[in-house]
């Protein structure tokens, strides 16, 4: 009888055992260097849900797995025109705001300029927004430019002052909608142009300057900042204070800055959605309602240099980083930025055929 019932209760908890055993994840697919890391061990430890981290350096890798079926993913961070084309497409979870408690501190202003993407703001949540600027060392610069003030697109756009850097090194990050779009604010064209030949007259201008830039990518650009061994690219202002930081932290005597151009430029909003066939629902909100949290969101913009979008994380952000105006522009910056929508199938054909002949300088 006894033997009996251990059996029974023996095989009763080796069923229940798995249950008991199952591990909370969420997975999340994020941009490079754009997190404290060390709030994800301090995230499982206050929930108890494992954080399985993965990166990507440019909107294109994230898009590519959207389409391509399953992710695997719970939470995402899509850029502007990236998120807006991928809303159309039905690969996001309306969001339920009622789970993630946290978005009471987000930005109005921000919200608003999100809502350009995606209206309602139904889909998703603000976590960083930047500009596209100049990113540059500041002393080889000055060698070979001499005074001249690095404030117009005109120093990667006019051949003649782009060869006389490129003995140092120049970058473009690899983000067609950003350097396109920026080189069409240049030529006096509207940088949200879907016109086949504003494309190409953007694309023309590009192929003027290609002999002098070394190479296209979006996140090694800091490091080769931070080292010395490029000193000018068309960058982002948080990967440039990055690159500011660890160039300070090694003491190598490389001073890095950043320049909004005059003409103006792309303000750009990355934002937490949820993937339609996430696997751990509960746990993506867990995830996205902890880095609202206006210490969280302060913390992760205080370490990438990036301004966050909850409005009510800025008392606790670092000074250093609050009063940046490359970071947290003033009005009239701010003034001076454009948003844009995304491209249609046939427009995006053209941009892709266009960045690949820019690229391969043929």
């Amino acid at each position: 009888m006894i033997f009996c019932c251990w059996a029974v209760f023996a095989g009763l908890a080796s069923l229940v055992q798995p249950i008991l055993a199952e591990e909370r994840v969420v997975n999340v697919y994020n941009w490079t260097d754009y997190i404290d890391i060390k709030l994800l061990d301090e995230f499982t430890r206050e929930t108890g849900i494992k954080v399985v981290y993965d990166t990507y350096d440019s909107n294109e890798m994230l898009e590519a797995k959207l389409h391509a079926g399953k992710t695997g993913y719970d939470v995402v961070v899509p850029s502007g025109t990236f998120l807006q084309r991928q809303i159309q497409a039905g690969v996001f979870r309306p969001l339920d705001y009622g789970q993630i408690p946290n978005a009471k501190g987000l930005w109005p202003e921000v919200a608003v300029r999100l809502a350009a993407y995606d209206p309602g703001n139904k889909h998703a949540v603000t976590y960083m927004w930047y500009t596209t600027g100049l990113s540059y060392n500041v002393d080889k610069i000055a060698q070979r430019l001499g005074n001249k003030a690095l404030d117009s697109w005109d120093v990667v756009f006019n051949p003649e002052l782009l060869k006389r850097v490129a003995d140092c090194g120049v970058y473009f990050i690899d983000s067609p909608e950003d350097v396109i779009s920026v080189s069409l604010r240049y030529l006096g064209l509207n940088p949200d142009s879907k016109w086949p030949d504003d494309i190409r007259k953007a694309a023309n201008l590009l192929a003027q300057v290609r002999p002098y830039v070394k190479k296209f990518h979006s996140s090694e650009y800091i490091n080769a900042l931070a080292n010395g061994d490029i000193c000018l690219a068309i960058g982002w202002a948080g990967d440039t204070f990055q690159a500011r930081n660890r160039a300070e932290e090694s003491k190598n005597g490389i001073k890095i800055d950043y320049k909004i151009p005059k003409e103006g430029t792309l303000v750009t909003f990355d934002s937490f959605a949820i993937p339609k066939d996430a696997p751990h629902i509960a746990e993506a909100y867990a995830f996205i309602n902890f880095m609202l949290r206006p210490e969280v969101a302060a913390r992760n913009s205080s370490i990438t240099n990036y301004a966050n979008g909850v409005i009510t994380s800025k008392p606790f952000v670092e000074k250093n980083v609050l009063e940046n105006p490359a970071i947290y522009p003033d009005e009239a910056t701010m003034a001076r930025l454009f948003t844009l929508t995304s491209y249609d199938a046939q427009t995006q054909r053209i941009v892709t055929r266009e960045w690949t002949r820019v690229k391969t300088g043929k």
